[in-house]
């Protein structure tokens, strides 16, 4: 009962974290020490469940799925994302910048909590590093070329969302942002439009189903060189979060939607400068250490708990 609810606690931190643009579910679930339960987990879903049915029924089947692990974290993911989501994206409209800071401090404390999971350091490990690092920053600049699928983008658009979702660092919020579909799908969530959440979550299902086989795959058989990749996944989406920015080049989505393409990073005071706003200093660095501080927390609780386990 107490792992239930904290699994449920956990799930409604990855399904508010899933609804900002810049932050990834991944990573809340890294952090809190549940990431790669939650990749082997989604795996079992295939061939194999059917005879683990055939062999031990219900029962058999519910533990070959881990169905004790993956309901209750479901169960928070859903409830955050039609309640806890609402005020995320109205504290993301309101307050960009402090919103922003605080997620900056959270993932780059998620970088420090991954490295400490990394032992035998090798060399060539810088590979996959940079691999990472340049995926996060080359992959929302191929989302908006999938505006013109037509009736199957929200399909495409929830393969590659919950693809993201699963990494650490890739925010399939942002992305459904650079393909013209993060208010259309928000708001589908938020008032229950059941036939865009069927389109959407046939893709969702159909991206679970088969990159969480990769990543599981990739953990047994590299799993050094597999988290220096999520490494660079993390550092790479860094820039997305950084609070002083300026949209320099835009284009608008079908529902006149602002895709942001591309950002000039700034210093505080040439924030000011340029758009006449304040820059905040101490309100963003306060929220910037409350980010950090936090997961640091939570990911020294989580290894505690998993070693009296």
């Amino acid at each position: 009962m107490k792992r239930g609810l904290s699994l449920f606690f956990k799930g409604a931190g990855m399904g508010a974290a899933d609804a900002v643009p810049g932050v990834s579910g991944g990573t809340i679930a890294f952090v809190t020490g549940i990431y790669e339960e939650l990749i082997h987990s989604i795996r079992r879903f295939g061939p194999d469940a059917w005879g683990a049915w055939r062999d031990g029924g219900w029962r058999g089947l519910a533990i070959h799925l881990n169905l004790s692990f993956l309901l209750p974290l479901l169960a928070g993911i859903a409830a955050s994302l039609v309640s806890v989501a609402h005020l995320v994206t109205y504290l993301l409209a309101a307050y960009p910048m402090l919103l922003n800071a605080f997620f900056f401090g959270l993932v780059v404390a998620s970088a420090v909590v991954v490295m400490r999971h990394i032992s035998g350091w090798r060399l060539w490990h810088v590979l996959p590093l940079a691999i990472g690092m340049l995926l996060a920053q080359w992959l929302p600049g191929l989302m908006p070329a999938l505006a013109g699928l037509g009736g199957l983008k929200l399909t495409v658009a929830g393969a590659i969302a919950i693809s993201a979702m699963l990494l650490p660092g890739v925010s399939g919020s942002f992305l459904l942002l650079t393909m013209g579909l993060y208010g259309t799908v928000m708001e589908g969530i938020k008032g229950l439009d059941l036939v865009l959440i069927a389109q959407f979550g046939i893709g969702c299902l159909f991206g679970l189903m088969t990159f969480s086989r990769v990543l599981s795959w990739l953990f047994r058989h590299y799993h050094g060189a597999t988290l220096q990749l999520l490494i660079g996944f993390i550092v790479g989406s860094l820039p997305q979060l950084w609070p002083w920015r300026e949209m320099t080049r835009y284009q608008l989505g079908p529902d006149q939607q602002v895709i942001p393409l591309d950002y000039r990073y700034l210093l505080p005071g040439d924030y000011t400068a340029l758009t006449g706003q304040p820059a905040q200093i101490w309100a963003v660095m306060a929220l910037m250490a409350v980010g950090l501080v936090l997961v640091l927390v939570v990911s020294e609780r989580s290894t505690t708990s998993f070693k009296e386990q």
